[in-house]
């Protein structure tokens, strides 16, 4: 089977940066894996008669595994490699169901993936060796956009470049959000619980009805979705009985082939807003006054909070701020402030709506922080688009103040993993460590304190941001490194398993997990004998018998495999050394 990839993309932008990110693996060589207990005679019977059903252009192996394989896998980590048999690229339901006929046939496990954008957190890397990528990057039609309602209905390929252009091109009045990078799947990322930076953007809180396709092929719509026929199938979570769409989320109980997500009305102004504060110990002003402003409504929108080192990573490499040993000291942070115009820690938001609203909301702010934050600096940028009540045009508001604020996707961040780049180059990657934190000023103050400790041991820079919602924030712990040299990949791997004793003391768990990390991320939810899991597993049993979708993933394994997860492998399969 000899298949030249097509191209993933249509933008040429996203794609020169997917072919620069695969292009450069850290390990040379893609061995042949088979799937624990599956002979070479069944994997390669298995994936002609998937060749029959998508085309022999839709099945990958060999060398042509490249795009699946984790870009920044570390090999100094102690983990066995996460190496794919085969990959397949069904287009549509139908054929996803006949492929899923002939892995349950041949009890070969499929890790699914969206656009494989996942990285840091492995990429589009199966946890058990051998697995079949189902990879559903063709699935990418834009099925609905309802321009009064805000809500669009998409397939697992569709990127948030691609629905920003198709709403910019149609003249649509909705702002979709996006992540911080526009290459990736609005449902990937929905379903693994990512975040943007309009007024919708907790993803997983404003999708509603999935379509999801269960490991038997038998297929499921969630909510009013699931009425043959309903107006309502995309604008609410309300069910008739249980909700199941959270089952979905972060999940291998079924594969999402078609979610609504709710996007945000094109507005008549924006402001963006930004207020930073010179030491790190303001991160516990930072934490309570935001805080506070998120409960009482004044900020309806998820405040973002940066550090300093992470603000500078944009802007170049680290060797061009300090060249000397071990981390960047407190002298030299206190002139890169000066030199960037910017505080330890920064936080940015927008507003959105009419002028008058807006600015009633700012001088609220104003008013809070002149009284609990003097130290701190407040400074908005207010676009609008017309004094007649006109909407504004997204593309109108210039960076730094708009992109992923105003749901334009780019590249924007994607510097940021060169910043320990040397001066002779490198190739630059991350991981990160994401805890959920409660938002109390003390407790944010202590961790920060706790992770700059881990960083520094390792001669590394506490790199950090935080999104706040109302009562808890997501921590990004940034892991940045130069995947070509072997010193900093251990230390990342060093830093991570560090930050993570730390959160356990804590009794804080990660949002959301590296495939390496996945076990001993679900260990920590241990309440009654893991009866989470062990409910979670009783499904898994049920809906998956023969347990082929994502084993693994999540810490949730199925019968067949579970052993896998008590002697801490990624799955004892079989590497064939090519």
């Amino acid at each position: 089977m000899v298949a030249e990839q097509a191209p993933r993309y249509a933008d040429p932008v996203y794609q020169t940066a997917h072919d620069e990110t695969f292009s450069q693996p850290v390990v040379k060589g893609i061995p042949v894996a088979l799937p624990p207990g599956v002979t070479a005679e069944d994997f390669d019977k298995a994936l002609s008669q998937i060749s029959v059903v998508l085309g022999e252009d839709a099945i990958f192996k060999g060398e042509r595994l490249k795009e699946y394989i984790d870009p920044y896998e570390i090999p100094e980590g102690g983990h066995e490699r996460n190496i794919p048999g085969a990959a397949v690229c069904p287009a549509s339901v139908e054929q996803l169901q006949e492929a899923l006929k002939v892995v349950n046939e041949f009890k070969i496990p499929v890790w699914t993936i969206s656009r494989g954008k996942n990285l840091g957190y492995g990429g589009p890397a199966p946890v058990v060796n051998g697995s079949i990528i189902m990879d559903l990057h063709r699935m990418n039609k834009i099925l609905e956009v309802d321009e009064k309602l805000a809500v669009a209905v998409v397939e697992p390929g569709v990127t948030f470049g691609d629905l920003y252009t198709y709403c910019a091109k149609n003249k649509l009045k909705v702002w979709p959000s996006t992540a911080s990078l526009g290459w990736g799947s609005v449902v990937g990322n929905t379903v693994d619980r990512g975040m943007g930076f309009v007024p919708a953007g907790i993803h997983h809180e404003n999708m509603a009805g999935l379509e999801v396709v269960l490991a038997n092929g038998d297929v499921v719509r969630t909510g009013q979705f699931a009425m043959s026929s309903s107006p309502s199938a995309h604008l609410t979570h309300l069910s008739f009985g249980p909700t199941i769409d959270g089952l979905f989320l972060q999940s291998n109980l079924g594969i999402v082939t078609k979610l609504g997500i709710h996007m945000t009305p094109q507005p008549q102004a924006f402001m963006a807003c930004t207020f930073d504060m010179p030491d790190i110990d303001d991160v516990e002003t930072i934490t309570d006054v935001f805080g506070a402003l998120r409960r009482n409504g004044t900020l309806p929108t998820v405040v973002y909070v940066f550090s300093l080192v992470e603000w500078s990573a944009l802007a170049k490499p680290r060797h061009e701020y300090w060249d000397g040993e071990g981390p960047i000291p407190d002298w030299r942070l206190k002139e890169m402030q000066k030199e960037l115009d910017t505080g330890f820690w920064t936080v940015k938001w927008g507003l959105y709506g009419a002028p008058k609203v807006l600015e009633a909301q700012y001088e609220e702010v104003q008013r809070v922080v002149a009284k609990e934050a003097p130290t701190g600096r407040l400074r908005k940028v207010v676009f609008s688009g017309g004094e007649d009540g006109e909407l504004l045009e997204a593309t109108s508001v210039p960076q730094p103040y708009g992109g992923m604020f105003v749901g334009v996707p780019s590249m924007f961040s994607i510097p940021m993993v060169n910043y320990y780049n040397s001066k002779e180059g490198g190739v630059g990657a991350h991981g990160a460590y994401s805890p959920i934190i409660p938002l109390d000023g003390k407790k944010m103050k202590d961790w920060v304190h706790a992770a700059r400790k881990v960083y520094e041991e390792h001669g590394m820079d506490l790199c950090c941001d935080f999104f706040m919602s109302n009562r808890h924030a997501v921590m990004v712990c940034m892991l940045c490194f130069d995947k070509t040299n072997p010193k900093q990949r251990q230390a990342i791997e060093d830093i991570f398993n560090g930050l993570f004793i730390e959160g356990k003391k804590r009794g804080f768990a990660k949002y959301r997990s590296h495939i390496n990390h996945m076990d001993q991320c679900a260990e920590l939810f241990d309440f009654n004998n893991h009866a989470y899991r062990r409910f979670v597993e009783t499904i898994k049993d049920s809906l998956d018998p023969n347990g082929v979708l994502s084993p693994g993933k999540m810490g949730i394994w199925p019968r067949r495999f579970r052993e896998a997860r008590s002697n801490g492998t990624n799955g004892s399969s079989h590497l064939i050394n090519a």
